[in-house]
């Protein structure tokens, strides 16, 4: 094999190849093995059909065409290996040239690891905003508790918006009904939109007993898109009482006597919710201005790959709940290339946090442990709800444990990152990740 290498620009090059036919014959000799266990031919047992009677069945060229196919990867790979070219994401192949008996000639297009030089971090210094503190934010969490302790009575009365109301509900469609079209017993907060449209305008004002109709328009089954009557039945109206802020509330709603210590503890609690934030903002400052002094470029063909990852992801989640990327971007009020756009911003800023991270961990020799891969893999189970060794076995048979293990590696070197740059809030005090870790022994948070 004889290769060259060309650079097309920092993040890319283009291989060009020679193979001689001579070292594709261990390809050849291969499909056919695998080509004849699959052809059945009459008086030949299954695998023991001569190459000469495939190529009459199959073709010579489909033999070859499969042969090619099984080499390119192991030439490129020893292109690369003899070039030392650093690749990421997969190449785009071009075969030149190619016939029986003569030499094949291609090209590979592949992104490279740009060479990057990455700034001194102890000269690094983000500054972010101070954690703060509003009463109102406080009065915002009592509150929250509040709505957890409230009690529902029931009242002679119509209803009013905050209300609760049981009610039955049936839907027709010009006089049939709906299938699944009706309901019993429901229990519906006034105004808080969550069943049909126009419902919670005609339970306003109606008492125990009363009905109304309205029309509303199906979203889903056999009448999807057609309007329909619904009949609206009040059983019960209950009023939702909250209870008083005071000492006896502290008591019921949490360990403390007091209604100042519990103010206190939610205090506490909340600032240290923010300090967590507040460090995860410095970390992200960090890395954008890491980013933009090591003027890392985004190789095209890995962001393209990461874009098209991405959409694909979402277009999954969104058929999961039964809808269409259409539905989405008309409820976005966004055009497809707005989406691209942003995505392909998205895919370019983490491919360039990534190599930054690679950079850092190849120039601090950053070594991953067996428990730290282990330990990641648990994690990644739990959250995906699979046993650890049925996840690791799929990652390994996806090819994707190479991957992980990257993470994992930047997310040390990310570390040592925020150990070494200089982290401040906006009054001067200096933030460091051991507040974090204090913080994750109280919380048990996990980012």
């Amino acid at each position: 094999m004889k290769s060259t290498v060309e650079t097309l620009s920092p993040t890319r090059v283009k291989l060009a190849i020679e193979v001689p036919f001579e070292e594709l014959k261990p390809s050849l000799q291969k499909a056919y093995r695998e080509i004849g266990a699959q052809v059945q031919v009459p008086g030949f047992r299954k695998g023991k059909v001569p190459p000469a009677v495939i190529d009459q069945r199959v073709g010579r060229g489909a033999v070859l065409n499969e042969a090619v196919q099984e080499a390119i990867p192991q030439q490129i790979l020893a292109a690369v290996q003899e070039h030392e070219v650093k690749t990421l994401g997969r190449p785009e192949v071009e075969i030149t040239e190619f016939a029986d008996n003569a030499p094949l000639k291609f090209t590979a297009e592949v992104d490279v690891r740009p060479e990057i030089t990455v700034p001194d971090l102890s000269a690094i210094t983000v500054t972010v905003p101070a954690v703060e503190i509003g009463d109102n934010e406080i009065d915002e969490q009592v509150n929250g508790l509040r709505e957890r302790f409230a009690t529902l009575k029931t009242v002679e009365r119509a209803a009013a918006e905050g209300d609760y109301v049981q009610l039955d509900l049936n839907a027709t469609v010009d006089g049939e009904d709906v299938p699944g079209g009706s309901a019993t017993n429901i229990s519906h907060e006034v105004g808080s939109k969550q069943l049909l449209p126009g419902l919670d305008e005609v339970l306003v004002g109606l008492s125990a007993g009363e009905e109304a109709t309205f029309t509303t328009q199906l979203v889903g089954g056999d009448f999807a898109g057609r309007d329909a009557e619904v009949k609206v039945v009040v059983k019960t109206v209950k009023d939702k009482q909250l209870p008083e802020v005071d000492d006896e509330f502290a008591q019921l709603a949490s360990e403390f006597d007091t209604l100042d210590e519990l103010r206190d503890d939610l205090r506490t609690r909340l600032t240290r919710v923010k300090k967590v934030e507040q460090i995860y903002a410095a970390r992200d400052e960090a890395l954008k201005q890491l980013v933009e002094a090591a003027e890392i470029p985004a190789p095209e063909g890995v962001v393209k790959d990461e874009v098209d990852g991405r959409k694909q992801a979402m277009t999954d989640q969104l058929e999961r709940i039964g809808a269409t990327l259409a539905d989405y971007l008309a409820s976005e009020d966004k055009t497809e290339e707005q989406i691209d756009q942003e995505l392909t911003e998205a895919a370019q800023e983490g491919v360039r946090i990534q190599l930054l991270l690679d950079t850092v961990a190849d120039a601090e020799d950053v070594q991953v442990t067996d428990d730290e891969f282990g330990h990641e893999i648990v994690h990644r189970a739990q959250r995906a709800q699979m046993q650890p060794q049925q996840y690791y076995d799929q990652l390994v048979r996806s090819g994707a444990a190479a991957s992980v293990f990257g993470d994992v590696r930047r997310g040390k070197a990310l570390a040592s990152v925020m150990e070494q740059v200089t982290m401040k809030d906006s009054e001067g005090n200096t933030l460091s990740l051991d507040d974090l870790r204090t913080e994750d022994d109280h919380a048990g948070h996990n980012h």
